[in-house]
């Protein structure tokens, strides 16, 4: 099969989406599908990997989706690239996906549209949006990585016209052994994009508020993993409030992320808009509890009280810091389940019900009569 997988964001920027595009397409590439990525993230300093990418602004001024010479290119690529089906990966504002949807019905090819964010806030621009290209009734299987992402979207297009196609995991990659560690010591994890939108700012004020309510012989430590635009502000709040048990690790691959998970005790995940949470999922899946927001996309996998915390408020969550931090039997009840029990979010999985859904868009008799 040949697969066209339509995204505005791409390696090397990292992200979710990013990062499950790119693991899709090289797990689709290894089952001997042709798969190819188009997108509008520029080209980076990193080799290209096993998956053929097509940069479709490559030369245009400026190289970006919101350039509308990009429109037309992607129209082009879509008709005459041969193939059998197009996958677009959208975020809350998407312009070049957009297009590769549009392209998609423009030329006659099956599509899957997964809707990466939680959308709800966009729903009148998104009405507005409708009005004028009348995007929801495209011919198109629509999908979404949590019921969380989905609701909006099926207020939109139909309560029945959205599935759930959520991101994986292979759970035997992230199985690690914990390493001994001071017995008055709890590490902290977090990892993500340092970016407004995954709120690592409210994370530091939470942190430091946990801190100061833990008792004297317990010792918190924080690693927070990522790069983005709020990096140099953190790292000057973190110096400011004397936050030196606070490491900014940077960008890490995944080996050492698994590694810093072995001498971890928590996962922290403060975002609200967050659809998935594919850093947390590989946290519960190495063993770590994990303290989340309940309106997220986490509690696709973590159940309040099992595999973790749920909480509703930053306050909450610095309390549910507090309240595992000290209770290490709990935190170790819980550790012991989540290395016992792997999340059913598997690659086999997903690629199983990605096909299927291929199929059905396949299937569609008012795909070629569009």
């Amino acid at each position: 099969m040949r697969i066209a997988h339509v995204t505005d964001m791409y390696l090397p920027r990292l992200g979710g989406i990013e990062m499950h595009v790119s693991d899709l397409a090289r797990r689709q590439l290894e089952q001997g599908h042709d798969v190819e990525v188009l997108t509008s993230t520029p080209v980076g300093d990193q080799p290209e990997g096993p998956v053929p990418v097509r940069r479709l602004v490559e030369g245009l001024r400026p190289s970006s989706a919101f350039n509308p010479l990009a429109v037309p290119r992607v129209y082009r690529t879509l008709a005459e690239g041969g193939y059998d089906v197009v996958h677009a990966h959208a975020g809350v504002w998407s312009p070049f996906a957009f297009a590769g949807i549009h392209g998609a019905v423009r030329a006659g090819l099956p599509a899957v549209v997964t809707e990466h964010s939680l959308a709800a806030y966009a729903e009148p621009a998104f009405r507005a949006f409708d009005r004028v290209t009348r995007w929801s009734r495209f011919p198109v299987q629509w999908t979404a990585v949590s019921d969380v992402a989905a609701e909006p979207l099926r207020r939109l297009v139909g309560p029945g016209s959205v599935s759930v196609l959520p991101n994986a995991v292979d759970p035997a990659d992230w199985i690690v052994h914990p390493r001994p560690r001071p017995a008055d010591e709890v590490v902290v994890v977090a990892v993500g994009r340092l970016a407004a939108r995954k709120r690592p700012r409210p994370l530091l004020h939470l942190l430091r508020d946990a801190r100061t309510q833990l008792p004297g012989s317990i010792q918190l430590r924080a690693v927070i993993v990522g790069d983005g635009p709020e990096r140099a502000g953190l790292e000057r709040y973190a110096r400011r409030h004397g936050m030196d048990w606070v490491e900014f690790a940077g960008r890490l691959p995944r080996d050492e992320i698994r590694a810093l998970f072995a001498r971890a005790d928590l996962f922290v995940a403060p975002a609200v808009l967050e659809s998935f949470g594919i850093a947390a999922l590989e946290a519960r899946s190495a063993g770590l509890p994990v303290i989340a927001r309940a309106e997220s996309g986490v509690g696709s996998f973590v159940t309040s009280g099992t595999e973790g915390l749920l909480v509703s408020s930053d306050a909450e969550m610095a309390a549910a810091v507090v309240t595992l931090a000290t209770d290490a039997a709990r935190r170790a009840a819980m550790a012991r389940h989540n290395r016992r029990t792997l999340p059913g979010m598997t690659w086999d999985a997903l690629l199983t019900r990605t096909e299927e859904l291929y199929a059905r868009a396949g299937a569609d008799e008012s795909v070629h009569a569009a």
